[in-house]
């Protein structure tokens, strides 16, 4: 689509490790980095969801054991 064709990049380690590089600056610049330092709460956050809420240990335990029982 943009840029090189991949079939020529994965050909040089380095140029495929450039190209990775720049995929995960491009992501971290789009997503941006969680610099808050966490929450005062009970329970520790690992991030935030999409609608800004911080994601607690407990939700991440819901969430497992609904993928668990599927």
């Amino acid at each position: 689509m943009f840029g090189p064709r991949l079939s020529s990049i994965f050909k040089s380690r380095w140029m495929a490790l450039l190209w990775a590089a720049l995929v995960l600056w491009m992501a971290v610049d789009f997503v941006g980095v969680d610099t808050s330092g966490g929450d005062d709460g009970n329970e520790a956050t690992v991030g935030t969801d999409v609608t800004g809420q911080p994601v607690t240990d407990g939700d991440i335990a819901a969430l497992k054991h609904v993928l668990e029982d599927h």
